[in-house]
């Protein structure tokens, strides 16, 4: 038996921080490095990334994680590294020069809602409404995807305009750009996208998982500026010499929670809930596509292969959770790291008839109101920093809830595992969930 040390890495390039971690053979991680990032908010409901500072935290985080491994003994790293993987924040837009490399605008974030009167626009235009496109791609018209957001871009920035006329213009999400620098940017660059990210971006027919023409043609869209569609695993390319990992492959790519699913091993009738800056909820539909009429989501939950079965799944997606959190301590002040609210929270005993809805930028699943916003009611001046703590915590769970009871309405007792008790088990996930009170407040929110 060989005693060569085998490795392999995963960029997770979320919506507030990047992240590289290496594991060995036996999954465990044996060095990791994370780098929070600039959020940038121009004005209200609009929120950007810069996309130079995405890739600059992504290599330092490469070549912070490889240091720590090497310091705490794994000496082969570097040479024993087979592959590294892909996850990314989904939706999040951007266009950039194929000839320069450089963006032609700010990425715009999946929660950025500046494309509220485009939305208004084609409701009114297309014959279906705000539900025009589901029977392709499975998506409502809204804000949180992407092909609203390249809209924008291509009516509002100038260079964007100009760059799409000369055939200059490369369009994509995180991962695309990611791969893209990583595998050469403007020196053979791969210009790729996955099956899950392509599938959030409202442009992708969920049956054929190619672009899907005729919607491209109602939007103006050109299908030149888009990336080719791939599987979740196989190899895309290998990193270039501009980067740390000089020639290692790239064998898989998925968007955050899809990544999250294959995880959690959800299989069909299985579900998982990712606490992050928002929250996500999905359940494994296996090879069928369920058309949701609840107000959740139709969509792609992964494809491990190119001739690998598709697997699809019903989401339900909320704008804002650990984001909350970061609004109390960034804007408000009430703590000063995300770790104090549980401390915070559980000086009380519930949240003294206070209720928080965070909708930021307005609410997702399963209301789809991009014109709500956050409201904080109840308060009295028996009201303290506690209460509030709590009912921010609980505002999470109310709207995990909301998903979930929408979720087994369209599921149904034929779309669900239940166990030998007749439960259904929500697997959990993400940075919140080392929040004990979030997670005994979600056992309550869901079962009580």
């Amino acid at each position: 038996m060989s005693n060569e040390e085998v490795f392999i890495g995963s960029i997770d390039q979320g919506t507030t921080s990047s992240r590289f971690i290496i594991y060995d053979q036996f999954a465990k991680s044996v060095g990791s490095h994370q780098v929070e990032f600039t959020q940038i908010y121009p004005q209200a409901g609009w929120v950007e990334h810069d996309p130079m500072e995405i890739l600059e935290s992504v290599k330092v985080c490469i070549e912070k994680a490889l240091d720590k491994a090497t310091a705490d003994g794994y000496k082969n790293v570097v040479k024993g590294l087979k592959a590294i993987g892909l996850t990314n924040q989904r939706e999040t837009t951007l266009v950039w020069s194929k000839s320069s490399g450089l963006p032609l605008y700010n990425a715009i974030v999946w929660m950025d809602a500046r494309t509220t009167s485009i939305c208004r626009k084609l409701e009114k235009e297309l014959s279906g409404g705000r539900t025009h496109f589901v029977k392709s791609c499975g998506l409502p018209i809204s804000t949180y995807f992407s092909a609203l957001k390249l809209l924008w871009l291509l009516e509002n920035v100038q260079d964007v305009k100009k760059a799409v006329n000369t055939g200059d213009a490369l369009f994509g999400t995180i991962d695309t750009w990611l791969i893209w620098n990583l595998t050469g940017g403007c020196d053979g660059g791969i210009h790729v996208t996955d099956v899950s990210n392509a599938s959030r971006t409202m442009l992708m027919n969920l049956k054929t998982l190619e672009w899907d023409r005729s919607t491209l043609e109602t939007l103006g869209i050109s299908i030149e500026i888009l990336p080719k569609i791939v599987s979740n695993a196989e190899i895309i390319g290998n990193i270039t010499n501009k980067w740390p990992l000089t020639g290692i492959p790239i064998a898989g790519c998925l968007g955050d929670q899809h990544a999250a699913m294959v995880g959690q091993a959800c299989r069909k009738g299985e579900a998982k809930s990712t606490y992050g800056t928002g929250a996500f909820i999905l359940l494994n539909t296996g090879e069928e596509v369920i058309v949701s009429s609840h107000g959740l989501l139709s969509t792609l939950a992964y494809k491990l292969g190119p001739d690998a079965p598709t697997n699809y799944a019903l989401e339900g997606s909320i704008a804002i959770a650990g984001a909350a959190v970061q609004w109390l301590r960034d804007s408000l002040g009430i703590i000063q790291s995300a770790g104090e609210i549980e401390e915070l929270a559980n000086k009380v005993e519930n949240s003294g008839g206070v209720y928080f809805v965070p909708a930021f930028n307005g609410l997702f699943a399963p209301w789809w109101r991009d014109d709500a916003r956050g409201v904080c009611i109840g308060i009295t001046r028996f009201t303290n920093k506690s209460h509030i703590a709590r009912a921010v915590l609980e505002s999470m769970c109310f709207q995990v809830k909301d998903v979930l009871d929408s979720m087994h309405k369209d599921a149904g007792e034929k779309g669900e595992v239940k166990n030998e008790k007749g439960e259904f088990l929500l697997r959990v996930d993400g940075g919140a969930t080392v929040n004990n009170l979030l997670m005994q407040v979600q056992v309550w929110a869901l079962y009580f």
